[in-house]
């Protein structure tokens, strides 16, 4: 079986059947995240030499497009995962990168400082160096996987160096890390996604990843061409899902007095073309970052910002097309919009936000630093 085929079975069998409680209960999908890592899958990205697929960015994001179909929590999950994978398959000890290959560890992001927010780069938490080890104290406004996860790819100033920041690979069961609040999400509410706090939060020094204040140069030259492509394909797949959910429902629902379909109003077909027209640019605008990377074309970076920002503003107005067209029928949950709805406001609301990353590409093609 190819990847594709062992993921789709996933799906089918794990996924798909679990969705509905996962949004409902605000359920970590462990069962799902299970059958991946025994499947391989969460190794996808993981070198052939550590036991993984050795597979890269395009097929990361064929799988997390296809997860986002059914249930974008878990592809968010998964997302975060690749991404902090990628960390640690670069910096990170070989003991570690071989079970992420074997899929018997989960890691994430945690970036989000509270007190720089969407400026992620710019982390306030702090590191002291005592000795063998690191003394880590900040907290962090959203994590992924928060409470879940096996590892966390954490920020923090530099310990004793210049740069804006330095990242660690902190393990989840360590004394003087805590979940201060669960939150209760609108949308994406099974990816357990939480502030967490590190108060005296003691690790080895040897879990610095990279170099003391180079968390920069890895953060956006190494992670944020996977995270924008990534939680650009989440949006991909949920804008399909809502499509493929109201032309059913339109196609399918009759104005009885007329003997005719929804679908049969011209202004019916209107919206749902736009929503198609909407989810094929960012698709192929997706693609073509995937292209860039691949080619190493001098836009690359601006791809990888304009990716994120047009994906996700795609996705608020593809499922808002939908919710229309769905009238007062998709405000229940069984016709399958409004949950694709919810979750689909978060990709424009995570850093770099949406506003953000417009500000970026402004000044990048007014030839302008972007992040001075």
């Amino acid at each position: 079986m190819t990847y594709l085929q062992t993921l789709d079975a996933i799906v089918t069998r794990t996924i798909a059947p679990a969705a509905i409680a996962t949004d409902r209960d605000s359920a970590f999908p462990r069962a799902a995240i299970t059958a991946l890592g025994e499947a391989g899958l969460l190794g996808l990205v993981s070198a052939k030499e550590m036991g993984g697929l050795g597979l890269g960015l395009p097929e990361a994001a064929q799988v997390v497009e296809r997860i986002a179909k059914v249930c974008p929590s878990t592809a968010m999950v998964v997302t975060m995962h690749f991404c902090g994978t990628t960390v640690i398959e670069k910096l990170g000890s070989e003991a570690t990168r071989r079970e992420i290959a074997a899929g018997r560890h989960l890691t994430t992001l945690a970036w989000s400082d509270t007190g720089s927010r969407s400026h992620f780069w710019a982390p306030c938490g702090t590191a002291k160096l005592e000795g063998a080890e690191a003394v880590l104290d900040g907290s962090k406004t959203m994590v992924t996987s928060a409470g879940e996860a096996d590892s966390y790819v954490w920020s923090t100033q530099p310990a004793a160096a210049e740069g804006a920041s330095t990242l660690w690979q902190v393990d989840s069961k360590l004394a003087g890390l805590s979940e201060p609040k669960f939150f209760d999400g609108m949308g994406l509410r099974g990816n357990r996604s939480s502030p967490m706090l590190a108060k005296s939060l003691r690790v080895p020094a040897s879990a610095m990843l990279g170099t003391d204040g180079g968390g920069f140069d890895i953060m956006i030259g190494t992670v944020l061409p996977v995270f924008a492509t990534l939680i650009a394909s989440c949006s991909v797949g949920l804008m399909e899902a809502s499509l493929e959910a109201s032309i059913a429902h339109v196609s399918g629902s009759k104005l009885e007095h007329l003997g005719s379909a929804l679908a049969e109003l011209p202004t019916i077909r209107a919206y749902i073309a736009r929503g198609r027209i909407r989810a094929d640019m960012a698709r192929t605008l997706r693609d073509d970052t995937l292209a860039a990377m691949a080619a190493g074309r001098p836009d690359t970076m601006l791809r990888v910002m304009e990716v994120k920002v047009a994906c996700a503003e795609s996705a608020l107005e593809v499922t808002d097309i939908a919710m229309r067209v769905c009238g007062g029928a998709a405000f229940r949950k069984d016709v399958g919009v409004e949950r694709f709805f919810r979750d689909a406001r978060a990709a424009s609301i995570m850093a770099p936000t949406s506003d953000v990353l417009y500000d970026f590409i402004g000044k990048a093609v007014c030839s302008m630093p972007v992040f001075g």
